[in-house]
């Protein structure tokens, strides 16, 4: 295999699946079986993140503080981030309304 600084090719199933090599899984701490999200960066580079199991998650909002934001609010903001990004991408601007 290649050195990951000059890429690893892959091969992309007829089901649109792919193996994603033990070097990356493991530097990602990708556990198998286990889910990844794709991700476009503002690049438009596409970046493969862990997605953690929610039993990893347990007790993680307990430590937060009040005084950050809430969950609702996180995904609010993270929404409009989408909304704004896909809208540049296509020309269409804010509605007053």
């Amino acid at each position: 295999m290649s050195d990951a600084r000059s890429g690893t090719t892959v091969t992309v199933t007829s089901k649109g699946q792919a193996t994603i090599p033990k070097e990356f899984r493991e530097k990602l701490q990708i556990d198998t079986p286990g889910r990844v999200r794709f991700v476009e960066n503002e690049h438009g580079e596409v970046v493969v993140r862990p997605v953690k199991r929610p039993s990893e998650l347990r007790g993680a909002l307990a430590s937060e503080t009040e005084a950050e934001e809430s969950a609702t609010e996180l995904l609010r903001k993270e929404r409009a981030r989408d909304k704004n990004r896909t809208d540049g991408k296509h020309g269409l601007s804010e509605r007053n309304e």
